[in-house]
């Protein structure tokens, strides 16, 4: 039967399989913020919206007196924007699908919307369907691809006027959020829509529930389509596709819903910044650790990165996604499809993790142990046990542990005056 724009309803609907399999994406934060490219995406708020002195004296610095926010448009010019490479280097990266920052809070759309007069990259900035070509782009190398959108708008007069009138009002949604929703759907069909924005009005005022029923019964898209969980103020991690919960969220025992952990390369903003420290982004090792307990504990990790105003993925960022994707080529077999098994982790320690595939058993160990022998007591072996590892031909010895579970010992690493690299797969068959 058709969806009801009710929530009892919609989240009945069962989530399309493609985005439990995925596993991995990646977050592309990128607009108007990205040209002050100084503190963070919202960049404007602190700056206009909470005075900030800090926001202040940088702009009273750099740009001429009375330079507004407005100002900083025709500067985001994407110049050097290549959808192709980007697409090239996230398929490298091993995300499996793409979101990209259509519209963020500050109402500058990445696409001609024609709800956002002058207030869009087609009308100026980079004069170019931002939107449409990295899809594109996407396509052609069969990742798939999100598309996020902010409900609200800070400083938009619409939405300050139904905000006065305590949301009773509601010309900004019928004139500007819903308009431009539709015309994301029907325009680029995306596979899924990361709605954002929701914390300050109820669903009676965002009109999600009507919007969400029409995707799910009616849009081009309402079979494949999966969305988060931020259409309202109170939605998160109780309404809507998978759920989000909060940025960063880390839920620490296996949760019931499926979910996903969205994080950021640059640990303070989403949107680049021109002045960011190395000592302030992910290394190698704390990306792989966080996929790896997001996705024991049965969650999708989406990594941020945040292009510069010329539209490059900086160097650093690069380094990062091509990382992670060399260590995904060894191990991915431990996470893409895999599902969580009975126990998520090794006796409370973090830094033995669990996936599963059916009968196999996948057991990521973040830690070379020191005498190359690896101990797990959460499974039970048998006779018919059989231990490899990933990225390493042949089977591993192994015996039962005096307690419970297996020793398995491990190939000789070479003596070397660095820790070896983060993250290692064994893959157990005939194990409980």
């Amino acid at each position: 039967p058709p969806y009801q724009p009710d929530w009892d309803s919609l989240d009945a609907r069962p989530l399309p399989a493609w985005f439990d399999q995925a596993k991995v994406g990646v977050f592309v934060h990128w607009g108007v913020f990205s040209v002050p490219a100084w503190g963070s995406e919202w960049f404007w708020w602190h700056w206009q919206g909470e005075h900030r002195p800090d926001y202040q004296r940088f702009v009273q610095r750099r740009y001429p007196p009375d330079t507004t926010y407005a100002d900083f448009a025709p500067r985001f010019t994407a110049h050097d924007f290549q959808p192709r490479e980007w697409a090239q280097l996230f398929q490298r990266a091993g995300a499996r699908y793409v979101v990209l920052t259509t519209k963020h809070h500050e109402g500058f759309t990445n696409w001609g919307s024609p709800v956002s007069w002058n207030w869009n990259s087609l009308d100026t900035g980079p004069h170019r369907d931002l939107v449409g070509e990295l899809g594109q782009a996407l396509r052609e190398s069969n990742i798939r691809y999100g598309l996020y959108h902010s409900l609200l708008e800070w400083f938009n007069p619409l939405y300050l006027a139904d905000k006065e009138s305590g949301f009773k009002t509601q010309n900004f949604v019928l004139k500007k959020t819903m308009p431009e929703l539709y015309d994301l759907v029907l325009k680029y069909k995306p596979d899924l829509i990361w709605s954002d924005g929701d914390w300050e009005a109820p669903e009676s005022y965002w009109n999600s529930t009507s919007f969400l029923a029409w995707l799910y019964n009616d849009s081009p898209v309402k079979d494949t389509v999966v969305v988060n969980d931020r259409w309202c103020n109170n939605c998160s991690c109780h309404h809507g596709g998978y759920y989000n919960c909060a940025d960063k969220y880390k839920p620490g025992t296996l949760p019931t819903h499926k979910w996903e952990m969205c994080s950021s390369i640059d640990k303070l903003s989403w949107g680049y910044r021109s002045d960011m420290n190395i000592s302030e982004l992910m290394d190698e090792a704390s990306i792989i650790e966080e996929l790896v307990q997001t996705v024991s504990f049965g969650g999708n990790y989406l990594l941020n990165v945040g292009p510069t105003k010329e539209g490059v993925i900086v160097p650093i960022f690069q380094e990062r996604l091509l990382a992670l994707g060399r260590w995904l080529d060894t191990n991915g077999e431990a996470i893409y499809e895999s599902k969580p098994w009975r126990v998520q982790m090794e006796n409370s320690t973090d830094t033995v993790w669990y996936t599963s595939k059916g009968p196999v058993v996948y057991a990521i160990f973040l830690i070379w142990p020191r005498d190359n022998v690896l101990e797990l007591s959460s499974p039970t072996p048998s006779p018919a046990t059989q231990v490899t590892m990933l990225g390493f031909a042949g089977t591993l010895k192994w015996q039962e542990s005096p307690g419970k579970g297996l020793l398995i010992t491990l190939p000789y690493m070479l003596p070397s005056p660095l820790p070896p690299q983060s993250g290692w797969t064994v893959k157990l068959e005939g194990v409980k």
